[in-house]
């Protein structure tokens, strides 16, 4: 007589997390073969493989959501490939692009970047669990996230493609923005985060609109588009520093019309 057997838990990683996790990677692999296009002069293609690393970024953590695929292992994957992807990887660009040229200190500015890009990861990372986070309570951002520092760093290399203005890889142009982008991915600057935009019920359809066309521009003059968004989302920032500002100041009235605050 058989005797049916005990239901045993199947081993192995469900295929939910694994999704996630080739985005990652996938994205990690676009970082590194920007450099293989930079090493060989194909800039148009260093800077491509960039933003499309970039756009594979801002997916995986989504579909991993979708999915209920999050675990650590992927969280971790995440950051080296960001490190990797969007902190080496532009550095090594814009050193072959331009800062090679400038004896001795070129070099130092594309550490620097990488080094701010590295330590602005291991911040996030060290802050994930804590509760006390004022800018992320708030739905803003603290500094500039490491997707957006690699586009904002490539912005001499957008506007070159453009311009082919010789000045624009001169290494007294790109070192300073190298350091400003640098400084920017490791302060404590409130930037805005897509929670904490809000539209107004009136502006749905236009903001639709305005994504298609950005979409299109971006396949019809790529170099355009990501010169004038990387100009905007600079002169954005102040604006999100003056309004996290207004929510600290209403925040800060709140508790002091709570009896006991």
């Amino acid at each position: 007589m058989n005797q049916a057997r005990p239901d045993r838990p199947r081993r192995g990683i469900p295929l939910r997390a694994l999704a996630p996790n080739a985005v990652t990677a996938l994205a990690l692999c676009f970082g590194l073969t920007g450099v293989r296009f930079g090493i060989g002069g194909e800039w148009e293609k260093a800077v491509a493989s960039i933003i499309m690393a970039g756009v594979l970024d801002g997916l995986d953590g989504r579909i991993a959501r979708l999915l209920k695929g999050e675990s650590r292992f992927g969280a971790e994957l995440d950051s080296l490939s960001d490190v990797i992807a969007f902190g080496v990887s532009p550095a090594i660009i814009l050193y072959l692009w331009s800062l090679q040229t400038l004896p001795r200190f070129g070099w130092l500015f594309a550490l620097a970047y990488a080094v701010c890009c590295a330590l602005r990861l291991a911040r996030f990372n060290a802050a994930i669990d804590s509760e006390d986070q004022p800018h992320k309570s708030a739905g803003f951002l603290t500094g500039v996230p490491a997707p957006a520092g690699a586009g904002l760093m490539l912005l001499p290399v957008y506007i070159w493609l453009v311009t082919d203005l010789p000045v624009l890889r001169e290494p007294w142009v790109a070192a300073p923005w190298a350091a400003f982008v640098a400084f920017l991915m490791v302060s404590n600057v409130a930037t805005f985060s897509w929670s904490s935009l809000k539209l107004r019920q009136g502006m749905r359809l236009g903001a639709l609109v305005a994504v298609a066309l950005v979409g299109g521009a971006l396949i019809s003059a790529p170099w355009h588009t990501l010169s004038a968004v990387s100009v905007l989302y600079v002169l954005a920032i102040p604006f999100g520093m003056r309004s996290y500002a207004r929510v600290k100041r209403q925040r800060a009235a709140a508790r002091s019309a709570v009896p006991g605050a």
